[in-house]
């Protein structure tokens, strides 16, 4: 590989909108075709490469990518050795962990791990679920399923184990959740030869960085107000920040000028109160990162 570059696996699938949406707010922008593999990205130090998340951990630890984007899921599923760069919270709809659980027909008398002893199970994650069933001492049938495995059940298996963000497709299908086999986030990985070497482990360093900032801003907003002085410790008070809010004197004698970094949920609540103690000028801004 180019000692100046390095290749990045980015998921194919799924998790490529919010992947690319959040690598444009770390400061990549990329773009590729409807075919394309390789997506084109304004960073020359940056090959991309669009595989399916599924098969991202075995490429990194072979050395095809020095790093990757991929599901904690897939690391284990492939029994992939790299090395783990990142722990990035973020899925296809939102910013938290998924769920691959044990999933059964409503009516279904399959309670617990233990009654799937002799059942036959349908997934696409074949050794996580051998891995869940060892971990329980239960023997069961489990085959590979190429896709629409919520429909499967009962007619064809038994049981199937599925991914799931919210559980509504499981709900849709008169399915219930028995147990979750394991939780997922998404993780930034590097092949470990590549982790070795100084200059390729600065870019991913520096690349994880930008990430990290980015997850952390979406759900934190600016807040910029002015108070006078005779205001100010209940105006600050009310403000919570990563250290504290930022003042600066303004030029009307006894007025400041107030800087906060805040949760994006509690601000329709701290407004009316920042408010109601004597801010005027309350300005919300959105972020593209914050770095610690």
């Amino acid at each position: 590989m180019d000692k100046k570059k390095i290749v990045l696996g980015l998921p194919k699938g799924s998790l490529q909108d919010s992947t690319f949406a959040m690598m444009k707010k770390a400061g990549f922008t990329l773009r590729t075709g409807s075919r394309s593999y390789i997506p084109s990205v304004d960073d020359p130090e940056i090959d991309c490469r669009l595989i399916r998340a599924q098969e991202i951990s075995r490429y990194v630890e072979q050395g095809v990518l020095d790093a990757g984007l991929t599901g904690h899921d897939w690391v284990v599923e492939n029994q992939s050795t790299v090395h783990e760069v990142a722990n990035l919270v973020y899925a296809k709809v939102g910013l938290k962990p998924v769920r691959w659980v044990v999933a059964v027909p409503n009516d279904s008398t399959i309670q617990s791990a233990k009654d799937l002893e002799g059942k036959r199970i349908a997934t696409e994650a074949v050794g996580l679920t051998r891995q869940y069933l060892a971990k329980h001492k239960v023997n069961a049938e489990v085959e590979f399923s190429w896709g629409a495995t919520e429909v499967k059940a009962p007619e064809l298996v038994d049981a199937i184990v599925e991914i799931t963000e919210t559980g509504s497709s499981l709900r849709a299908n008169n399915l219930r959740i028995v147990d979750t086999v394991l939780e997922s986030t998404t993780r930034f990985i590097a092949n470990q030869q590549s982790w070795q070497d100084a200059w390729k482990r600065s870019k991913i360093e520096q690349i994880a960085m930008l990430l990290q900032g980015a997850l952390a801003a979406e759900t934190k907003v600016l807040i910029k107000l002015n108070a006078h002085k005779d205001n100010l410790d209940r105006v600050t008070k009310l403000l919570p920040a990563l250290h504290a809010p930022t003042l600066n004197q303004l030029a009307a004698d006894g007025w400041y000028s107030i800087e906060s970094v805040v949760d994006e949920s509690v601000v329709r609540v701290i407004i009316p109160q920042l408010k109601a103690a004597g801010a005027e000028g309350i300005i919300e801004i959105g972020l593209n990162k914050v770095v610690p």
